[in-house]
């Protein structure tokens, strides 16, 4: 009896090469091995069109356990998981940055990530490092310490490193590294939470109706009324679409994302300050052209000479965070409850509103005045 036979299964063969960057000393050698170069695999199936793609990494001898693997899946070998050897950082950064646009992240917040991503990359590429597997505890330490001359804000310097730390956590969730390395700890100098009073306020809209402009003195008030009854930040409030204060019935209301934290908010805006606001508002946004740094330049030349001419000191704050102050302050003191003001002014979490705000909290205060007065009385016999 004749046996089955079975057919005999065979792999093309598989090509390491280098594509050289511009300037590389072994351009024209597609074979160099000591080339920190891309490297790339081809093959060309039977009775088919030559395939390429990338080995997703500088080193050759990774390269071969990519060719390696990419044998076993052409012989119907299981695939196995992707070995952190073999992950270039750059490639992991992208599936990374993908995986937040697919949360729903906003495209400002997605930047930010991109950028500091791209500098902790380009950092371990000039110490030699090119897959996740060389992200140590040592080399991170080696990038923060860049962080200071970069972020003068020890605020904005422990942002940073939780974008870095959550880049880390998706590499371990991945199964690209062992473990998560550890990033030094930030220690963050809190400013002091500077509401304005009801003088400090009147006096800065004064100042406001004399300004020098450019913008025209109408734009300053606008802008000083949104974010003192909005509680929007500055980059928010300038570059707010005029469609995004709705007007239903009698009540006005600003509909918007976070740009910092791409947390949705809706605050009612008292009818006179909206008229106000509209009055000024351009076609597509109430201030922007959709093209200049706006911030940078109103922080400079509008905010900065505003506060001096209203004689209002900066109390370690950044001075346009004093009306975001303002608005949460005003509403805790008469009573809203934390968690309310916590989801009007957008934060992420309502620690990071305790942090800042708790002090402020009226019922909060009044238990607290009450316990200490009580122990200024007498003993009763």
């Amino acid at each position: 009896m004749e046996r089955a036979r079975h057919p005999i299964t065979t792999t093309p063969l598989i090509t390491i090469y280098v594509r050289h960057s511009v300037g590389c000393k072994y351009e024209g050698d597609e074979f160099a091995k000591r080339c920190d170069c891309r490297k790339w695999l081809r093959w060309t199936p039977s009775g088919g069109v030559r395939q390429r793609r990338k080995a997703e990494t500088r080193s050759w001898a990774e390269a071969e356990q990519v060719k390696r693997d990419l044998e076993d899946q052409l012989l119907g070998k299981p695939v196995a998981s992707e070995t952190s050897a073999t992950k270039d950082i750059r490639a992991a950064i992208k599936v990374f940055l993908d995986d937040k646009k697919v949360q729903g992240i906003t495209d400002d917040v997605v930047a930010k990530y991109e950028r500091e991503l791209g500098r902790l990359a380009s950092f371990c590429e000039g110490r030699g490092i090119y897959t996740v597997q060389g992200l140590t505890r040592e080399l991170l330490t080696g990038f923060a310490t860049t962080w200071e001359s970069s972020y003068p804000s020890s605020q904005t310097r422990s942002v940073v490193r939780t974008r870095c730390r959550g880049f880390l956590r998706y590499c371990y969730e991945a199964q690209w590294i062992p473990r998560i390395p550890l990033l030094p700890k930030i220690t963050v100098d809190e400013a002091p939470t500077m509401p304005l009073d009801a003088e400090e306020y009147t006096r800065l809209l004064a100042a406001a109706d004399k300004f020098v402009g450019p913008p025209p003195p109408a734009h300053v008030r606008a802008l000083l009324q949104l974010m003192r009854w909005s509680g929007l930040a500055i980059r928010d409030s300038l570059t707010l679409p005029t469609n995004r204060i709705i007007h239903a019935g009698t009540r006005y209301r600003v509909v918007t994302v976070r740009q910092k934290t791409g947390t949705d908010v809706s605050v009612v805006l008292p009818p006179d300050v909206a008229r106000e606001i509209l009055a000024v508002a351009g076609t597509k946004y109430l201030f922007w052209d959709g093209k200049t740094d706006i911030v940078k330049s109103w922080t400079k030349y509008v905010i900065a000479p505003l506060f001096k001419a209203a004689e209002i000191e900066r109390g370690g704050n950044m001075m346009s965070h004093r009306l975001r102050d303002t608005f949460a302050v005003d509403l805790l003191e008469k009573g809203i409850p934390m968690e309310d003001v916590s989801k009007l002014l957008g934060h992420g979490s309502i620690k990071t509103t305790e942090r800042s705000y708790a002090k402020w909290v009226k019922g909060r205060q009044d238990r607290l005045d009450n316990l200490l007065e009580g122990t200024w009385r007498p003993p009763t016999t």
